[in-house]
């Protein structure tokens, strides 16, 4: 069962126009998910993403992950050459019903992002008691 499905532009699902500050372009970053019986864990890909650069958010069943780029230049100097152009990532989710929005946890380490986002009480395998 996917319990994770990826909002693209233009496609059937996608958001109404974003009007945030976040609504130009944007890099996407690559995302590996990793479920389990508990939940899923996905590791987003995000280099030179400091923690305070970095906005998660939940909303009904929308997932957002935003960020920029925290690479000064140091005072003095200029870049002669930059292959990443874009300063701004950017990527949306769309989560199942069994997950639980609500306890999302994120860590940061070394530019990747890990998010934990556990399944619904009511998505929880339980073991049933029997009386007899």
């Amino acid at each position: 069962m996917n319990d994770l499905e990826t909002r693209k532009p233009g496609t059937l699902g996608a958001m109404a126009k974003d009007t945030s500050a976040y609504s130009a372009a944007a890099l996407t970053p690559a995302v590996d998910v990793v479920e389990d019986s508990t939940g899923i864990t996905l590791h987003a890909d995000l280099p030179g993403v400091s923690k305070d650069k970095l906005q998660i958010q939940t909303e009904a069943d929308t997932l957002t992950i935003e960020a920029e780029l925290d690479l000064p230049v140091p005072e003095g100097l200029q870049s002669t050459h930059t292959e990443v152009a874009l300063g701004r990532f950017r990527r949306t989710f769309r989560l199942s019903q069994e997950l639980d929005p609500s306890n999302v946890t994120a860590k940061l380490v070394q530019g990747v992002l890990i998010l934990k986002i556990p399944k619904a009480e009511h998505a929880q395998p339980r073991r049933i008691h029997v009386d007899g």
